[in-house]
This record gives structure tokens, C-alpha cells and sequence, in this order.
């Protein structure tokens, strides 16, 4: 991923707690993997790292997708939507997205 921004960190629109949403997508199948929560700092880390970075809202820490499973999603792209409170980072992604084995969290159906 190349570390240049074409964006200004301070347009992005972070809720009352200073998070945004980051939609994760595989960027060769353009399957939807997983949604999770950024801070500023976790953003920062991941574009220094290439390796996403979230904020846990549950644990109040910083975690690295990978860092205890070995599934890594390396960065492809950073893109944001109209309003600049949404994300969308397209990754490479090493393994399983999804904490119970499964390729993407989104694989329940809601109905048919």
C-alpha cells in the first residue's frame, strides 16, 4: 500500500467517541469480510503498518487483525464515502476474516 494520503485525516467526521466505521472488502473478490470500528490513531497505525489496526469497543484496546490468529489483511486501498464518516479498506487477506472460521462475518443470511 502506498503510505501517501490523499485525504485530510481532520475531514473525516468520527462519532462522539471518536470512532468511524471501516467496512473491510477483499480487494481481488470484492467480498465483504468484516466491519469494525477506528480511532484516529488506529487509522494512522494502520496506513504506517499496511496491516489493519482497529480500536475494540468491548476490550477499550488497540488490536491488529492477525496479530493472534496469523490471518493478517494486508491494505490494498483506503477509500471513504460522501459524508467522510465511513470507510472502506480493500486488503489482502491472509486466512479467514471472521473470528468463528468462516471467510467473511457476514455469512448469515437474513433471508432468502
Amino acid at each position: 500500500m502506498k503510505r501517501k494520503t490523499d485525504f485530510n485525516l481532520k475531514k473525516l467526521k468520527f462519532d462522539k467517541k471518536g470512532l468511524i466505521p471501516a467496512i473491510i472488502q477483499d480487494y481481488k473478490t470484492k467480498q465483504v469480510l468484516m466491519l469494525a470500528y477506528m480511532n484516529k490513531n488506529s487509522l494512522l497505525r494502520t496506513i504506517k503498518s499496511g496491516k489493519t489496526c482497529f480500536w475494540s469497543r468491548s476490550r477499550r484496546e488497540y488490536w491488529v487483525k492477525g496479530e493472534t490468529s496469523g490471518n493478517f489483511q494486508f491494505v490494498k486501498t483506503i477509500a471513504y464515502d460522501c459524508d467522510m464518516d465511513a470507510l472502506l479498506i480493500k486488503v489482502r487477506q491472509k486466512g479467514v476474516a471472521c473470528h468463528t472460521g468462516n471467510r467473511s462475518c457476514f455469512y448469515r443470511k437474513a433471508s432468502q
